[in-house]
């Protein structure tokens, strides 16, 4: 199968719901391989991160999407995502980020562990208590949704009572970024943008009326005070903001929680040692990578990985192939806490790395030690489904028995937990 068979087998319903058979697949013809006109695909760790860090790598613009999407200003998703930091290039890039970033410095994410660790208790006792009997939960609508979601929303000063609403509005408009999407798949995101953009314009609103200690009031402030964020910047940063402080962070909990209860053992490890827990969200992360592939133009010709990549090439980075990638993780496709090096590409690198990747992390760690110690007897129950999506790898559903819940002792450990190594 050549390059280009290969990658329309991953861009097929069967390779987005299992893209790694098509990424050994493309990785056998070398790390960089041409897939069509002007189309590469990167699987190779070195080239993916060289590329994602070199400046002549830029994200799509408004003349790319002149050229390649004529009507791109018509669609409420596309002009969203455009008009955000996630598709804009440096210096304006760099203004945008700027504004956001106090909210996610090192200092103010590890003073959310606590609030964290409340939330994520709180969700575990109630699915606890929706368990009873061996009755099934399901873990993505009562845990990987409801704990980031309420993270980001606080952080924004979101309502809680509103939370219930992003999960399908934010499914609906991150299908503009799966590399193909059919014009079906496009209405449907623009409607979910309409939603979201309907919903922060009148919190901009209130916030102007009445000022919080908030990120939305920090950016209508920016804005209000001149040429650091226009009204749309401020609209599109906002949905942005919103809905990757949880899609991210949903589908790692997601994925993370599938593979631990795949590998007791190791579980069982954390389980006893949560000290650990760095090293084993960075490898879920590495395993499973909740975002799958990210893409760049090329502003000049450059090389990578042998392969000279003409100016005004669209390349796909393939985030989830680079983390499996044998030159940098020997026997890949094995769940592995101990690797050396751990140092996953799910994030990104250079300018568009991850504003919240620490805030991610965090949630992670939190989250699957306290899972394993109050939910001993965890396990997963039917049949889990997959999204039918290739960039966000996640599921839809992840049906779990919860058994009994293990008590807590005022350190917020479970009673019995043990500090020491294995």
């Amino acid at each position: 199968m050549d390059p280009a068979e290969t990658f329309a087998t991953l861009m097929s319903p069967e390779g987005r719901l299992d893209p790694y058979p098509a990424y050994e697949r493309l990785r056998a013809h070398g790390p960089v391989v041409q897939t069509g006109p002007g189309v590469y695909a990167v699987t190779g760790y070195p080239e993916v991160d060289e590329l994602l860090r070199d400046p002549r790598m830029r994200v799509s613009d408004d003349q790319w999407r002149d050229m390649m999407l004529p009507q791109w200003r018509d669609s409420p998703a596309l002009s969203t995502i455009a008009r955000s930091m996630l598709e804009t290039n440096p210096p304006d890039h760099s203004r945008m980020r700027r504004l956001a970033a106090g909210a996610f410095t090192p200092r103010r994410i590890a003073a959310m562990r606590d609030v964290v660790a409340a939330q994520a208790d709180e969700l575990i006792e109630a699915m606890a208590s929706a368990g009873r009997g061996g009755r099934p939960v399901d873990f993505m609508a009562d845990f990987a949704y409801p704990l980031p979601v309420a993270v980001i929303c606080a952080l924004l000063g979101v309502p809680a009572a509103d939370r219930p609403l992003f999960r399908r509005w934010a499914a609906d408009l991150t299908g503009v970024l799966e590399p193909e999407i059919t014009w079906d798949e496009l209405v449907v995101a623009d409607a979910g943008a309409t939603e979201l953009v309907g919903y922060f314009t009148e919190l901009v609103a209130a916030r102007r009326r009445r000022p919080a200690d908030d990120l939305t009031t920090a950016l209508v402030q920016a804005h209000d005070a001149g040429d650091r964020l226009t009204g749309d910047e401020l609209l599109a940063n906002l949905v942005v903001l919103l809905v990757a402080g949880f899609e991210t962070t949903t589908n790692l909990l997601g994925n993370g929680l599938a593979v631990l209860l795949a590998h007791p053992a190791a579980a069982d490890v954390l389980r006893r040692h949560p000290e650990h827990a760095p090293a084993y969200v960075d490898e879920l992360l590495r395993y499973d990578s909740p975002v799958q592939l990210t893409s760049r133009t090329s502003s000049e010709t450059l090389r990578a990985g042998g392969v000279e990549l003409p100016a005004g090439s669209w390349v796909l980075l393939l985030l989830g192939a680079a983390n499996r990638d044998p030159r940098r993780y020997p026997d890949p496709a094995r769940f592995d806490p101990w690797r050396a090096l751990l140092s996953p590409l799910s994030f990104g690198a250079g300018p568009h790395y991850c504003l919240g990747a620490g805030l991610a992390r965090l949630e992670g760690q939190v989250a699957f030690t306290r899972l394993l110690h109050r939910l001993p007897a965890l396990a997963l129950s039917g049949t889990p489904r997959r999204r039918s999506r290739l960039t966000l790898r996640g599921y839809e559903t992840l049906p779990v028995t919860v058994g009994e819940l293990a008590p807590v002792a005022d350190h917020g450990a479970p009673v019995g937990a043990t500090p020491d190594t294995p």
